[in-house]
Formats: C-alpha cells, structure tokens, sequence
C-alpha cells in the first residue's frame, strides 16, 4: 500500500465472539508503587515531560446496600512507566491535582466523569485537557466506548478484567492487582497515540 492509499476503515463495533478470538495483552513494563517523597517526586517528573499519560482509578467495591467508597488509587501511565498513587498519602494529593490542572499534558482514559467527580471528594482540583476515549469514540460513530471493546476495535487486542472487584484500599496490593490497575492506565495511553496517529482526536 503506498502512502497516499486511503487508510482501511475501523469497524465500529466489535462482538462479544470476536473479542474473545484476540489475544489477550497486559501492561509488561515497569511499574511503580509511589509510597516515598522521593518516588513522588520522580513521578511528578516524568509526567510533566509527557504530551499524554493513561489516567484512571480503582475503588473498593461495595457489596452492601447504601455501602460506598471513595477512589483507593490513581493510575498514570507515561512513555516509560506506570505509576500507582494510593491516595492514603495525603502528599499524593498535591501532585495529582498539578497534573490533573496541567493544560500542556492530555489526561486520557474512560468513562472519566465519576473518576474525577469522585477524587473531587478526596482532594480539590479544576481539571483540564481530560480527554474521554469513549466520548471521542461515540461522536466519530462508533458503537461501543468501553475500554476493553475500545482496545480490541482500535488495537486489536483483548484485555483481561481480572481484579476489578478486588479490595483496592488493602495496605499492600496484589501482584494481580498492580498488572490489572497498570494495564488499564497503559492501554488507555496506547488507544490516545492510536487515536491521535488516526486524527480522530479533538
């Protein structure tokens, strides 16, 4: 195909069957727990040099009537790392909301709108330049704006759903845990370059 070829068209949508034929993928990278001023510090660092990071959150889950809980942990992923902020840190706080203010560096992730109404919660912070994969999807015409069904139209891989009912607040996380929490906050990074190398970002 030369390079002024027209380019294939995406489907729009994707079934339950043909998602489960795709090989699954998980975040495979390096990945910090930040639980140190100095860790903090470093994440700060490598996210302010970033155009875009993976953004998302993981709550406890609620299995009572009326029973509800504030975000456990914040996931950022940039070029070279994911990060882990457990939000018991109140240090955590200050950093998340300068990045969540930064109007040079495009927080992506989906379904965003509880995540951030819930951290308002926990911390104070005006967001800008949040991106919502699965708004930007939906207005281009796509069917399904879930993650894992964005990942496999737009990727071409399936993630797995694993830990998600897990105890996020627990004192130390699970190595399933922390691959889980990594892996939403990477593809949700890999489907912003994806989006962005199709022009399909506004």
């Amino acid at each position: 195909m030369n390079a002024n070829s027209p380019q294939p068209e995406t489907a729009r949508a994707i079934s339950r069957d043909d998602l489960n034929t795709l090989p699954v993928r998980r975040y495979e990278g390096p990945v910090t727990f930040v639980d140190t001023p100095t860790l903090l510090f470093e994440a700060l660092t490598d996210v302010r040099s970033e155009h875009a990071v993976g953004f998302d959150t993981e709550t406890r889950p609620a299995f009572r009537k009326g029973e509800s809980y504030l975000p456990s942990i914040v996931q950022v992923a940039t070029a070279r790392m994911v990060y882990i902020l457990p939000l018991r840190y109140p240090d955590t706080h200050s950093v998340l909301a300068e990045m969540l203010e930064a109007p040079g560096i495009a927080k992506s992730g989906v379904a965003l709108a509880y995540d951030l109404r819930t951290l308002k919660q926990v911390f104070p912070f005006v967001e800008k330049s949040i991106v919502d994969l699965g708004i930007v999807a939906k207005r281009r015409g796509y069917e399904q704006t879930g993650v894992r069904n964005l990942a496999g139209i737009f990727l071409g891989y399936r993630i797995p759903k694993g830990a998600k009912t897990t105890n996020w607040s627990a004192p130390q996380l699970t190595p399933a845990q922390i691959i889980y929490a990594a892996t939403d906050a990477w593809v949700c990074r890999e489907l912003h370059l994806r989006f962005e190398e199709m022009g399909i970002l506004r």
